[in-house]
């Protein structure tokens, strides 16, 4: 096994989020608008206090990494917004002998849903990317900055649509509610560049989860027009939402050339939910002097 091919599976779950890496191309032009990339999303995806963690898994490691998502309301903000924050790391004897972490944080409009701003970073032993970017809706481009490779600044022109990352994307198609053969248009943002996707209900499902066996709805993203990045070259993302109420996304799996990347969802915490508490400390023996 080589370090190289764990980290670019991996590497493909924080793509999910924003980040492509060091050496990606300048942004291609913004695809020629069309009806379905434009059409209305969901208000929000992540409700504030909701959460989603993931076990990733790859090849014969079933712990090889994790994901987690959350929302919440920064008190920091001048105006009303929400931040979704997505991590993923490795784990285990992956996570020992090639560490690998990512973070991005977005800002949302919780009024009309749209993504406000981003930033997100990757590390891997010596190896680091960071990038920013800010949405100007009114004026239909994005400020793009990475600051370590000032080169690859750009102003970006948007698409019709309202972009978001493709793992919040994945999350939020559980409030579409598709049936086999229907589809929903996503516009998302993979690092500078634009995709149209369409997202496809395929057929429900029985996969296994912590939980025991349940039955889900398998949905497929695949590329308007030529595909590219990590939708080129045989690879692809599936996602299967729960049929029932809770309409969670119980997994997604990231295939790449070098193997699939299969993310297992372990946790979830409804909105409104406070966020976990820090275990106790033990109390501390008393030392000879206290005892007296």
């Amino acid at each position: 096994m080589k370090p190289t091919a764990v980290l670019l599976t991996l590497g493909s779950l924080a793509a999910l989020t924003f980040v492509r890496g060091a050496d990606a191309p300048p942004p291609a032009p913004a695809a020629p608008a069309t009806a379905s990339a434009s059409a209305p999303m969901p208000v929000a995806a992540l409700q504030p206090g909701e959460s989603f963690t993931f076990r990733v898994g790859w090849g014969i490691f079933g712990s090889a990494g994790e994901i987690k998502v959350s929302a919440d309301i920064p008190t920091s903000a001048p105006q009303p917004q929400t931040r979704v924050i997505t991590q993923t790391r490795t784990a285990g004897t992956i996570g020992f002998l090639y560490p690998f972490t990512a973070e991005a944080v977005a800002m949302f409009d919780p009024a009309d849903g749209r993504m406000l701003s981003a930033v997100a970073e990757t590390k891997a032993g010596s190896k680091a990317t960071k990038m920013s970017v800010v949405f100007d809706y009114p004026r239909a481009q994005a400020t793009y900055t990475d600051p370590l490779r000032p080169a690859r600044n750009a102003t970006l022109t948007l698409p019709p649509g309202r972009p978001l990352d493709l793992i919040t994307v994945l999350i939020q198609a559980r409030t579409w509610n598709l049936k086999p053969g229907e589809a929903h248009p996503a516009l998302v943002l993979f690092d500078n560049d634009f995709y149209p996707l369409t997202i496809t209900a395929q057929k429900s499902e029985k996969i296994s989860t912590p939980k025991g066996k349940r039955d889900a709805m398998l949905l497929i993203p695949t590329m308007n027009g030529p595909p590219k990045g990590m939708f080129s070259k045989g690879g692809g993302v599936k996602v299967w939402i729960s049929n029932d109420t809770d309409r969670l996304p119980l997994q997604f799996e990231v295939s790449v050339k070098v193997g699939t990347a299969t993310a297992t969802l372990t946790d979830y915490r409804p909105p409104g939910s406070a966020p976990p508490k820090e275990p106790e400390a033990a109390p501390r023996a008393p030392t000879p002097r206290q005892r007296q």
